[in-house]
């Protein structure tokens, strides 16, 4: 996900009704997804082999479109009206701003709010009714373009929901669950799931799973082959616990020998930023920088990896972004300045936004020379200068996992004539962004708009090809210059060609417990 802006002023909302006063503040570039954790079969957005299963109610016969609230009614009127309120205080310790309404009144307000920002409101379709919905979330699910691009693919891949609570945290770096970032092998059974990231400090890490360990049984169940409802649902309940120090227990295999461990479900800290090195080749000192989501931790973060890189003297940078889903554009924007430096970016587009015809033109949104100061346990501080690299070169190492705001970093050095060189995977493929939409509990994310870089480009809706094709490497630690990815960029660095194809594991999906951050939103914190 990838976050773009915050709009300025008493709320994101209220100023969303001027668009002339919108402020560059909290957007979200992320891939999307929704339900946060993995699932198995489960539900659209959730992250599992199921796919959509949300479909719209059979026709009623009724093709008399419903009535659509003008935007000022759907937040005066029908925002934070709600069939079951909450009450008392939230993360923050400010009341909840709900109040009772109804079902209807939370239908009313997400078909308004499409109607005003969704980028593709016209082709949402018309025969569909209110009436016809016993939840917010399945409604919501319909409220987006049916159409296929020219390859036969949804148009609109990014459309999902967070329960608002689990969305705040995992801005903020903390996931209920494990540690683990699971990939993929299969969308159905027989599945193959890969332990891909363990968190350092986190439950998996003290129970010994290591990257490229295999998912062989949850709570006693077969994961690799059931699909027997019961089952799927138990094997679910383990992989998204819900209940701080829930005790679940896992079979995994590695080197073809099984091992048993049993893990106690905590809030764990997510670092986005997991490694930073310097590696010494014959050409000179090669940073390299394990990246993993545009988050409001992540600031601070890269700041100090490139202030590191910076006093080592780093003459190239190797940036991994092969599980990173996007987020916070404004942290993309400080990244992309932070490696290339002034020379290339002043007076330049990082992206510049392009919404659906009902809002007015936006500014561009600038290579941010300061930080933004995004609240985090340790942030950035305010409007401080940043460092920088001032390279005429970066390498990325990306997988499908690597989306939105992570391809904006790619796409707006492109747009200034920073050589940026490919290792890897085909990436997502999402030019788009959205701003995070609360109402009643649930975080809604709805594209609304499109970016492009200072050349006017943003048409890679396919995803961005790789220099050198080179599956991801499950037998390696990320960051170990034998691993396939880092050890093709550094020799395709050295020498300008694609050393052979060299992949132990693919990875083909990445299922990350931290969304995508899986999400763009526009504070430019990200965009799904």
């Amino acid at each position: 996900m990838k976050l773009d802006f915050l709009r300025s002023g008493r709320s994101t909302f209220t100023t969303r009704l001027i668009p002339s006063v919108l402020a560059a503040a909290l957007l979200l570039a992320g891939c999307g997804g929704g339900g946060g954790s993995p699932n198995i079969g489960g539900p659209t957005g959730s992250g599992g082999d199921g796919g959509t299963t949300t479909q719209p109610p059979p026709p009623t016969g009724n093709d008399t479109p419903d009535a659509i609230p003008d935007i000022n009614t759907v937040f005066s009127t029908y925002w934070n009206s709600c069939a079951v309120p909450r009450t008392g205080l939230d993360a923050s310790g400010k009341p909840y701003p709900d109040r009772q309404g109804t079902l209807l009144d939370e239908l009313k307000f997400l078909r308004g709010w499409a109607d005003a920002f969704y980028l593709w409101y016209k082709e949402i379709p018309t025969n569909i009714h209110m009436a016809d919905y016993t939840n917010a979330l399945d409604y919501f699910a319909v409220l987006k373009t049916p159409e296929l691009t020219a390859s036969g693919k949804p148009k609109d891949k990014y459309h999902f929901t967070y329960p608002t609570a689990e969305w705040e945290s995992l801005n903020n770096g903390i996931d209920l669950g494990y540690g683990i970032t699971w990939s993929r092998g299969s969308a159905t059974a027989p599945r193959t799931w890969l332990a891909t990231v363990v968190e350092p400090g986190s439950p998996a890490a003290a129970a010994g799973i290591q990257r490229g360990d295999l998912l062989i049984t949850l709570d006693g169940v077969d994961f690799v082959n059931a699909t027997d409802k019961a089952l799927v649902d138990k094997i679910n309940a383990g992989l998204n616990p819900e209940v701080e120090g829930s005790v679940h227990t896992f079979t995994l295999r590695r080197n073809g020998s099984n091992y048993d461990v049993s893990m106690k479900a905590a809030q764990v800290n997510v670092a986005p930023v997991k490694t930073v090195k310097v590696i010494d080749t014959a050409a000179g000192k090669v940073g390299y920088i394990d990246f993993q989501s545009h988050n409001n931790v992540s600031e601070k973060q890269l700041i100090d990896a490139i202030s590191q890189l910076k006093t080592a003297g780093v003459s190239d940078l190797v940036l991994d972004m092969r599980y990173n889903g996007g987020g916070l554009l404004y942290v993309a924007s400080e990244l992309a300045y932070m490696i290339a430096g002034p020379g290339p970016t002043t007076g330049k587009i990082f992206e510049q936004p392009v919404y659906n015809d009902k809002t007015a033109p936006q500014p561009a949104i600038g290579f941010r020379t300061t930080a933004y100061g995004f609240p985090a346990p340790v942030p950035a501080k305010a409007g401080s200068a940043l460092p920088y690299l001032g390279l005429k070169r970066v390498t990325v190492l990306t997988t499908a996992g690597t989306c939105s705001a992570s391809e904006s970093v790619i796409n707006s050095l492109r747009g200034v004539d920073v050589e940026v060189n490919i290792i890897g995977g085909q990436t997502c493929g999402k030019p788009y962004a959205f701003t995070p939409t609360p109402n009643c509990g649930t975080t809604y994310f709805s594209i609304e708009f499109k970016g492009a870089n200072q050349k006017g480009y943003g048409d890679y809706t396919d995803g961005m090809a790789p220099t050198c094709s080179v599956g991801d490497d499950m037998t390696h630690a990320l960051g170990d210059p034998a691993e396939g990815l880092l050890a093709a960029a550094l020799s395709y660095n050295a020498t300008g060609t694609c050393p052979a194809s060299s992949s132990s594991r693919a990875l083909q999906q990445p299922l990350q417990l931290v969304r995508p951050q899986a999400a763009e939103v526009a504070v430019m914190p990200d965009r799904h």
